[in-house]
């Protein structure tokens, strides 16, 4: 093998490992870096889990929507969110939704020092439990993002790792019709494996508080209203924890 060759085939090997390490730490059923939450083996029952809230623009109309339906969700908090409208978190615990760790800057874990995903993660926590006095069990790291100390830190704060299984790819405007859709075709092709659906969308944004998710609002009220004999809509704690 000449010079050339050596190169091209050690260039290949690198891409190969870089490949791997963010299929991972990002893929969200990845369990190579450590064991994570994804759903339940219920096919019927279905998770709506929320990220990057609170925000004022459009998490309290989400849980209108909600209560109109009669429906418990998970909502995934950033913490520099909740020090700004701690009433709006304790608005989500109190109509009965289960509120989780989101980081306190919405940091991409993967590639922070561990000094950093401690306070990211313990910053969060501590954030949370002032505003809604009470303990916080999940997690769910931002762009699904992690690495092995990421996930055994969150282990010693007492807390689970949750991914998903179906992205509603609803971060950029888009549709309502065309989310719902999405959404619809996930439960669908989870329910044929025989698995539940953990749904990930979106009521804040990660930029700023007051990001417009109108279309997400749009596209919950339409799935809610589906019906669908057996289906059951559940926190994620419903499934423990791993």
């Amino acid at each position: 093998m000449n010079l050339m060759e050596t190169s091209i085939a050690a260039a290949g090997v690198a891409g190969l490992a870089v490949g791997g390490y963010f299929y991972a730490g990002i893929w969200p059923a990845s369990q190579i870096f450590g064991r994570t939450l994804l759903a339940g083996r219920n096919p019927n029952e279905i998770a709506l889990t929320f990220d990057d809230g609170p925000n004022d623009r459009c998490t309290l109309e989400l849980l209108e929507i909600l209560a109109r339906h009669e429906v418990r969700a998970t909502f995934f908090m950033v913490g520099q969110y909740v020090r700004q409208r701690p009433d709006i978190a304790r608005a989500v615990r109190d109509a009965g939704h289960l509120v989780g760790n989101h980081t306190v800057t919405h940091a991409m874990l993967m590639r922070c020092s561990a000094a950093q995903v401690r306070e990211e993660l313990s910053g969060c926590n501590a954030m949370l439990e002032d505003a809604l006095g009470q303990p916080v069990r999940y997690f769910r790291p931002p762009f699904g993002a992690r690495r092995p100390y990421v996930l055994r830190h969150a282990r010693s704060l007492g807390l689970t790792p949750v991914m998903w299984n179906v992205t509603g790819y609803d971060w950029n405007p888009r549709p309502a019709e065309e989310v719902a859709g999405i959404l619809t075709a996930g439960i669908e092709r989870n329910q044929k494996r025989g698995r539940a659906s953990n749904l990930l969308l979106h009521d804040g944004g990660h930029l700023a508080m007051g990001a417009d998710r109108s279309h997400t609002l749009r596209a919950v009220e339409m799935l809610l209203a589906q019906g669908g004999e057996g289906r059951e809509f559940v926190t994620v704690d419903r499934w423990g924890s791993v």
